[in-house]
């Protein structure tokens, strides 16, 4: 579900305690988009600030498993230009994706981890969730 922080900036909640927030592009003249992905929990929070070249296609990744509702075979990864967030896709029967969402420090060193998934209706709730990661993308375009 996408929402507006208290600044205004769009924030996209993906399931129950999972969200990404504040994009920016930090340098001019440059496509590297960075955004906040926080999850919390009843045990406490991480947070990491994740680099992405103009998104990486995670709105288009995000469509195609939509466009693809009536299943695949194999798992679907995607991940962001330092692997500080990687999500795995597997469709399981009864029509629901499984999105695995994996943030770190980022490869190689990898130090710290922290791994959630989420569930999604196959179909129109992949749509949603895809149209809204295209807006929080596209807010900040050049």
């Amino acid at each position: 579900m996408i929402d507006h922080d208290e600044s205004g900036a769009l924030v996209v909640q993906v399931g129950e305690g999972f969200q990404l927030s504040e994009p920016v592009l930090p340098y001019e003249d440059d496509l590297t988009l960075h955004f906040l992905v926080t999850a919390l929990g009843r045990w406490g929070s991480v947070a990491t600030t994740v680099e992405t070249w103009g998104g990486d296609g995670l709105d288009t990744f995000l469509a195609s498993l939509a466009e693809d509702f009536r299943g695949w075979q194999e798992e679907r990864i995607w991940h962001s230009l330092c692997h500080d967030l990687t999500i795995s896709a597997e469709h399981h029967s009864g029509g629901y994706v499984q999105l695995r969402w994996v943030i770190s420090d980022g490869a190689p060193a990898e130090e710290w981890r922290f791994e959630t998934s989420t569930w999604h209706q196959a179909g129109e709730d992949m749509r949603t969730l895809a149209a809204d990661i295209h807006a929080f993308i596209a807010s900040v375009a050049v």
